[in-house]
């Protein structure tokens, strides 16, 4: 080891790379992290962090719709963009801070600058060389562009974060949570939005009944919903407004048009070249199942690999690979009943498996739902409805999945992550007696068996 400048040496100071050097730091490696673009990654600066600072936004309006049917009696509300977007701009680099920070205290030496792999065991940044014994790749994912006549013209979620003026007519491409909840931003905060996805439904992968009920809810909210349709040219006018053509012929008039079509690994420089590291058929670093590369002395973890893009998962991968090298533990990852949200206007939760995926790994089922009004929409006068599941499996009364689109399902789905995790009954969710009046309450309140099905 005293052969190399360092023991490990880390590419991106996202949420797994900071994880893993810091861990390994402290069991005692030499660490240095290298990072070209800024401290905590995607999720910190264009990501989770101020998605969810802008959902809380957007849903001032609500809030402020809903005030009347409380008594409250609001004048003239008026929304400022810039100062929504510098507020959300100060915490980040109040953040920003605190990981730089993270890193020092952890005695992890971070160096400034695109790291390139030049060799198995070494690197360059800025010009200057560096040997490790080991070199982890954390560079995470960035923003694809669609390949079309004016894609220049176009944004991505990165930009959305910084937008000099704020757009009176949004166009937002594609059918992932990261379009899903952007649609909802923009609308919320006054924009009038189109979502626009090529497939018959968006949010592929959620279980069927959560992503119909929320087309429904974001329709009924105002979002226009066009399914079955694509975008295949932009063209910036002379009066700095976007004309934007579609697959079946018509044309729309924009002041923005945001891409969410998915993320790239962010490879592009890194020098892969040099190694024997190889990529997977999605183009994603290929790893093993301890996150080792076919390079033996470089690893890979989070977005780069092409898993679950989630910034937990990559804490999770970061804090197993540095405890596996550095501390001489055996942790492997349980990538089963990872509980995630989609922040979208409900809010999705979700856990475990939908009904589709647990059809195709044969069981039969007994499906509970359970659709209401809120109770703050009692008064509210909002027409927004919530929407529960449990997928049990009818041999075992096991539960196998806990879905809800509606207020705080984030929230309410974490603790229910828990019961999952250690096996929960649909009988063990009968025996909890409910905290009244929550929605919550409702997930140990269903009864009556919606359907059942078997494969």
């Amino acid at each position: 080891m005293a052969d190399y400048d360092y023991d490990l040496f880390v590419i991106g100071a996202g949420s797994g790379g900071v994880r893993a050097s810091r861990m390994a730091s402290q069991f005692g490696a030499r660490v240095a992290v290298a990072e070209d673009t800024f401290m905590g990654g995607t999720c910190v600066n264009v990501g989770c962090v101020p998605k969810k600072l802008f959902v809380y936004g957007s849903h001032v309006s609500e809030e402020l719709e809903a005030a009347a049917g409380y008594g409250w009696q609001v004048n003239a509300a008026a929304f400022d963009w810039p100062t929504l977007r510098d507020n959300k701009t100060k915490e980040i680099q109040r953040l920003n801070g605190i990981y730089r920070n993270l890193l020092n205290n952890a005695g992890v030496e971070v160096i400034e600058g695109r790291a390139t792999i030049t060799g198995p065991h070494s690197l360059q940044v800025n010009g200057k060389s560096y040997s490790a014994e080991r070199i982890l790749i954390a560079t995470g994912g960035w923003p694809r562009m669609p390949e079309i006549p004016g894609a220049e013209h176009m944004i991505s979620s990165n930009e959305a974060f910084y937008l000099e003026t704020f757009p009176k007519q949004v166009l937002v491409l594609g059918g992932g949570y990261i379009a899903v909840e952007f649609a909802g931003i923009f609308h919320g905060l006054g924009a009038e939005t189109e979502l626009i996805y090529r497939g018959p439904m968006f949010l592929r992968g959620f279980d069927q009944d959560v992503r119909e009920f929320t087309a429904k809810e974001l329709a009924q909210k105002g979002v226009r919903l066009s399914f079955d349709l694509n975008i295949t040219a932009v063209e910036k006018l002379a009066n700095g407004r976007l004309r934007v053509s579609m697959t079946d012929g018509s044309e729309r008039e924009v002041d923005c048009v945001m891409a969410a079509i998915g993320r790239a690994p962010k490879i592009a420089g890194l020098g892969l070249e040099n190694t024997g590291v190889t990529l997977d058929e999605a183009g994603f670093i290929a790893v093993n199942d301890d996150y080792q590369t076919a390079e033996p002395g470089i690893y890979a973890v989070g977005d780069v690999i092409g898993g679950l893009e989630l910034t937990p998962v990559a804490l999770a991968e970061g804090m197993a690979l540095a405890k596996n090298l550095f501390n001489n533990e055996q942790v492997k990852v349980d990538y089963s009943n990872i509980a995630t949200a989609v922040f979208c206007q409900p809010n999705i939760g979700t856990v475990g498996l939908t009904e589709e995926q647990a059809l195709q790994r044969g069981h039969s089922l007994r499906i509970y739902t359970s659709d209401f009004k809120h109770m703050k929409h009692t008064l509210s006068g909002l027409q927004e409805r919530t929407f529960m599941k449990l997928v049990v499996d009818d041999a075992t009364d096991k539960v196998l999945g806990c879905h809800m689109v509606g207020q705080d399902a984030g929230e309410i789905v974490q603790g229910l992550a828990v019961a999952l995790k250690l096996g929960a009954t649909k009988s063990d969710f009968d025996a909890t007696i409910g905290i009244h009046p929550t929605a919550a309450e409702e997930f140990v309140t269903m009864r009556e068996v919606k359907r059942r099905v078997s494969p």
